[in-house]
């Protein structure tokens, strides 16, 4: 699925506003070998996404999804049965894609569910020892696991903004469906433009 046009999400905003470096994080959601089809098209979106966050000077946290036979799992194994479903660690599918642009010393959290911040991940204590109150989500796909640690975020009190165009998902209506669930009531929407203007103003209002 081709990333939106620039415009296409801006009819479901009910709110806007930019993130702050100073507080911000970018969360890169499970870009691995598994997802590397449904990635392809948003991968410069991806690329530009985190060197905007990491050029404002935030934290880049990236996510693994690994199959574990742990208790919080097992209902997805309902949904996702099939032996190709499966993402097992130590294979080219759970490996983080080469463009990604991860770094040495990003952290990279393993997860077993939707949520980056259930299953005793630690997400959470990262983030709040790197000082963060705000997330920006992007990766793959929009409407489960992106969507899921969104809105996981948001309860657990982090202010959420969700890319349009660094995420990713199976059809062009489970992506915008997404899109209007977060402006509606859980995120601020961007896209690398909007990023790079706000980012921008930020790091100039900095500097004065």
């Amino acid at each position: 699925m081709p990333p939106p046009p620039a415009t296409t999400y801006t009819r479901y905003e009910t709110r806007r506003r930019d993130p702050d470096p100073r507080k911000a994080a970018l969360l890169v959601i499970d870009v691995q070998g598994h997802f590397a089809t449904l990635a392809a098209p948003i991968m410069p979106a991806i690329a530009s996404t985190v060197a905007l966050c990491r050029g404002a000077g935030m934290p880049v946290v990236y996510t693994r999804h690994v199959n574990r036979d742990v208790p919080h799992s097992r209902p997805l194994r309902e949904w996702w049965p099939g032996p190709g479903d499966r993402i097992d660690d130590g294979t080219p599918a759970a490996e983080l894609l080469p463009g990604a642009g991860r770094e040495e010393g990003d952290l990279v959290v393993e997860k077993s569910t939707y949520s980056a911040f259930a299953g005793g991940t630690g997400l959470e204590e990262a983030l709040r020892r790197a000082g963060a109150e705000e997330v920006v989500v992007a990766g793959v796909m929009t409407n489960l696991c992106c969507e899921t640690t969104a809105r996981d975020a948001f309860v657990r009190g982090f202010r959420v903004f969700f890319s349009a165009d660094a995420t990713a998902t199976a059809t062009r209506d489970l992506h915008e469906a997404t899109l209007a669930n977060m402006a509606y009531g859980f995120a601020y929407i961007v896209d690398c433009e909007r990023l790079e203007a706000a980012l921008g103003r930020k790091a100039a209002a900095g500097s004065k």
